[in-house]
């Protein structure tokens, strides 16, 4: 454990899992003295639940968290074990980066980030309370009565704030598997005045990778030339590492209905709300009755790790079950389970009670990150922490925050849903929440984000450099294929090539790219040599933006409709007291106290009529103000 001579910080980050490495590791590298607080450091970044990194609009946060000089990206690179293009078959807007993970090798790789940055003093100890004094954080208290002092803490408590875990008939405290939950300090932090509540998640067995007959399942490999998650990464180098795919069957659907009363779920043990997008296997048998089966994916643990992770079987059914379960399903007849799935409830808190930068309302300098606002997964803890780390050390150097729109990134999406909507269940990021996604890609996150990476110190400059280098390479071979036709026999030749009709006269080369079924590798051959002059990923680009660029305007113009909304700021001490507001409009606005008008648009229960209502008062609330200061000048 690291000695701590003088106790006092710019920042203090306690919890440390993907959200606090990142809050971490930003406040460090922007030049603030940091202290990273967590009851073990052989826990740091750990995966207690799936090993992997990325996945549907996962990946696009993941690929953002780099732009803006994040960790996880680079990290996932150096340590991932089978790398894929998820939705490919799709449109652009959805294809999303995952990778399998080496647990262990991760967690090591995020270790060494921590212990070798600069700025950054890594302790294990248990924090026990929130200084805080007349709205203000003053620093923590940790157990033994130890204090440190700094005027911005960000919280990232994971599942461990009154932690309990649930195997069948038994109930026992934890934060997470052989963990101890945080009690003190998550009752400390209510007694502030922070509201809370009680959500539920959960993880499946693990088994012993031995005693699987691979031979009964289908192979899933990864792709040939996989992606990096991290714009700073050249290739990805190794082998990859094969996952395998199995089903439930009626049999299994048997064993757990017959065993549903003793599921902590149904029993009633549990009070806190799961998610419903990833459901646990009892979940899933009951709501979805009338499947026949269910997919699951047996995913390592790490390149040499004995156990196997069952992605898709979450539950909490007692031992005896789970063994009964588990060994009904193809391939999975002798198998050990080495470590059985488990439920944990454990206290959040809603972040309505938050600014968009992540700082409570209610305590100044006060952050929250992570799972305890409620969010669920490795990607939306990263996400948070980075932003919180980045938002308090702009404080501190009295800089505006940073806020990303949700025309900007998928993490401008996250963080406003957050502040504006009733989150009553784990939140998890989908590409359907973001309605800019086609210009919210996974590939184009550097030359969205970027230039905030470099402003925040986080990035270098050469790096947004080449970016605009290579933005002006694409639009100038955009400009090129625009011009440029290809004559009406050379047209036909490549249409028939993709099964499709001739054409009686030339096209311009952008306008045959335009049809469907026809890339970019179709047309190369017919243009003069080096006319392009693109690398692979910049071709990528070009493509995207001719076939898609009717649906990229339209959303663009969207987004710049909508910033205009946003320009109207809602003063924060302003009176939602107006009786032609709805009873529900004033209920929600005096709840989550929106900044802008925009933000008012997005809550629920809030109609277009008070939309209307608000900016009227707010322009005669702007108007009353001129007309003051008016009077108040000496002529």
């Amino acid at each position: 454990m690291t000695i701590v001579e003088k106790p006092e910080f710019d920042i203090i980050v306690v919890g440390g899992g993907h959200a606090g490495c990142e809050a971490a590791l930003a406040a460090g590298r922007m030049g603030f003295s940091t202290l990273l607080v967590t009851m073990s450091r052989e826990h740091i970044a750990r995966m207690p639940c799936n090993p992997a990194i990325g996945g549907l609009a996962k990946g696009q946060l993941v690929r953002e968290v780099d732009a803006l000089g994040g960790e996880m990206g680079l990290a996932i690179d150096e340590t991932g074990i089978q790398f894929r293009m998820l939705n490919r078959a799709k449109g652009p807007a959805v294809w999303s980066p995952r990778a399998q993970a080496d647990k262990n090798a991760y967690h090591r790789r995020m270790l060494h980030a921590i212990e070798s940055a600069d700025n950054i003093v890594l302790v294990e100890a248990e924090a026990t309370a929130v200084l805080a004094r007349n709205g203000m954080v003053e620093g923590i208290e940790a157990a033994g009565e130890k204090r440190y002092y700094a005027p911005k803490v960000i919280l990232a408590l994971g599942t461990f704030p009154n932690g309990l875990m649930h195997i069948g008939e038994e109930s026992f405290p934890g934060g997470r598997e052989g963990e101890p939950p945080s009690c003190r300090l998550a009752d400390q932090i209510a007694s502030l005045g922070i509201e809370r509540g009680r959500l539920k998640t959960g993880t499946p067995a693990r088994l012993a990778r031995a005693s699987v007959d691979f031979s009964r399942c289908e192979e899933q490999a990864g792709d040939k030339d996989p992606s990096p998650f991290s714009f700073r990464t050249g290739k990805i180098g190794g082998d990859q590492v094969p996952c395998h795919i199995t089903y439930t069957n009626a049999r299994t659907h048997e064993i757990i209905r017959r065993n549903l009363d003793r599921s902590p779920l149904y029993a009633g043990r549990i009070r806190g709300v799961g998610p419903r997008y990833c459901p646990s296997i009892e979940d899933k048998v009951v709501r979805f009755s009338d499947r026949e089966r269910h997919q699951l994916f047996l995913e390592p643990e790490g390149r040499e790790s004995a156990e196997i992770y069952i992605n898709g079987l979450s539950t909490s059914l007692p031992r005896d079950v789970q063994e009964e379960m588990v060994r009904s399903i193809a391939g999975l007849g002798g198998a050990v389970i080495v470590r059985y799935g488990y439920a944990i409830e454990y206290d959040y808190y809603p972040p309505h009670q938050l600014l968009p930068t992540l700082e409570s309302r209610r305590i100044g300098g006060l952050y929250f990150a992570g799972q305890v606002n409620g969010t669920s997964g490795y990607e939306e803890a990263a996400a948070q922490g980075l932003m919180a780390g980045i938002n308090a050390g702009r404080s501190l150097a009295g800089r505006s925050p940073l806020i990303l729109g949700r025309h900007e990134a998928y993490i401008g999406v996250l963080l406003d849903d957050l502040v504006t909507k009733e989150i009553d269940e784990p939140y998890r990021m989908f590409t359907s929440r973001a309605e800019h996604r086609l210009v919210l890609r996974q590939d184009n996150a550097d030359e969205r984000l970027f230039k905030h990476g470099v402003r925040c110190a986080l990035l270098p400059r050469g790096l947004w450099e080449e970016t605009i280098a290579r933005r002006k390479r694409v639009a100038r071979a955009r400009r090129f294929i625009e011009r440029h036709s290809l004559a009406a026999e050379e047209c036909s030749r490549i249409l028939a090539s993709k099964g499709q009709g001739s054409v009686s006269s030339p096209l311009k080369a952008s306008l045959l790219l335009q049809r469907p079924g026809i890339s970019i590798k179709d047309i190369e051959g017919s243009l003069p040599a080096g006319s392009l002059g693109l690398e692979p990923r910049e071709k990528e680009a070009l493509e995207i933006g001719i076939k898609y660029d009717g649906y990229i305007r339209r959303q663009k113009k969207l987004a710049e409709r909508m910033l205009q909304i946003e320009k109207v700021r809602i003063p924060p001490e302003f009176s939602y007291d107006i009786e032609a507001l709805s009873a529900e409009a004033r209920l929600k606005l005096e709840k989550f106290r929106p900044l802008t008008l925009a933000q008012a648009s997005r809550l629920s229960g809030v109609r277009s009529s008070d939309l209307s209502i608000l900016m009227i008062h707010l322009g005669k609330r702007a108007r009353d103000e001129r007309g003051s200061a008016g009077r108040g000048k000496i002529v």
